[in-house]
């Protein structure tokens, strides 16, 4: 079983893994995540189940194709090592270019390459939406995952039963209900996504202090990344952003950061020109948020503590790479945990 796409995937196949792993299955789960599976080889037969990450460099010599394959989305990426889109998007199509009549692929509709990838396909297609009603396939229809065939729709799961938060979760906890359909019964899959968490440092739940949910989500190097991070939650937000600038334009992320953010805390490189981009929305809607500028994680932390009210959200989604302070994302995501269980 492997899974492919650029946003998604990790929540996807570690989603996949612990529903098999509680269907009680002999799986590993490897490729970008976990443990280098050649150090497992001694203890892996023919009965395991290999749940793999690949990214579109690891496909492009691929010659074979799981039993199981899934597409969560195409979109530009790595184009510094392929010279040109369509190479990109042709060394995707390799996970599922030699399966068979018995093997399955998962594509997201929504993609309209993805979608497209099933005019190719030799094997059973199965789509999964979260904007469109399919008459099949797996959807989710006003927060609720439904399973169709021939135009009849059954309710599976309630979004709101689930600790993973936001809409591009839900798309990936249905795309790993499809994608272990054939080998778990439903009801297991299911226990499993609702005692799933966030996989770390993407929305990781940390603490609740005194009626506060603080979040870590420093993976979010990217203003989109830290948009999807803002639109997972219906509460007010105290937002911590900034950092290492990859010259990305942040003029996108000031909409969301006026419409969901009651309180900015930034820091970092970044700072001044999230600022900037808040500051010019300002003046177009008419609106005022408070912004405050930070020199270090801790300084953040506390001013968040000290503005955060009951039954809001402190969220921790830079928008910014982590270069300039941490090793990387990871070490970031940490310090600003251990900071968060030390109030």
């Amino acid at each position: 079983m492997e899974l492919h796409g650029s946003d998604g995937k990790t929540t996807t196949t570690s989603l996949i893994y612990s529903i098999l792993k509680r269907a009680g299955y002999d799986a590993y789960l490897g490729g970008n995540i976990g443990i280098p599976l050649f150090t497992k080889l001694g203890e892996i037969t023919k009965e395991s189940i290999l749940v793999l990450e690949l990214s579109s460099f690891q496909l492009m010599g691929m010659t074979v194709s799981p039993n199981i394959s899934v597409i969560t989305n195409i979109t530009p990426n790595h184009l510094n090592i392929h010279k040109d889109y369509n190479e990109y998007i042709e060394a995707k199509k390799n996970i599922f270019k030699y399966q068979n009549e018995n093997d399955y692929l998962i594509l997201n509709y929504d993609n309209e390459i993805t979608r497209n990838c099933k005019k190719e396909a030799n094997s059973k297609v199965i789509y999964f939406s979260s904007k469109e009603k399919l008459d099949d396939g797996f959807i989710i229809d006003n927060k609720v995952i439904k399973e169709c065939e021939d135009g009849i729709r059954k309710h599976i799961l309630d979004t709101k039963d689930v600790m993973l938060r936001g809409e591009h979760n839900f798309a990936n906890i249905t795309a790993a209900l499809v994608a272990t359909k054939s080998l778990v019964e439903q009801d297991l899959a299911i226990e499993a996504v609702k005692e799933f968490k966030a996989v770390e440092h993407r929305l990781e739940f940390v603490r609740e202090i005194e009626g506060v949910k603080w979040y870590n989500d420093s993976v979010s190097s990217s203003p989109t990344r830290t948009i999807a991070g803002l639109n997972s939650f219906d509460e007010d937000i105290v937002l911590i952003a900034g950092g290492y600038d990859k010259n990305l334009d942040y003029t996108p992320l000031a909409k969301p950061i006026l419409n969901k953010v009651k309180k900015l805390i930034l820091l970092g490189a970044t700072s001044g020109k999230i600022f900037e981009a808040v500051k010019n929305e300002e003046e177009k809607e008419g609106k005022n948020i408070d912004i405050y500028m930070c020199d270090s994680l801790k300084e953040t932390v506390n001013l968040a503590k000290k503005y955060a009210r009951k039954g809001e959200i402190v969220l921790f989604s830079p928008a910014s790479a982590s270069f300039d302070m941490f090793k990387n994302f990871a070490d970031r995501g940490n310090k600003f945990k251990n900071l968060v269980n030390n109030l």
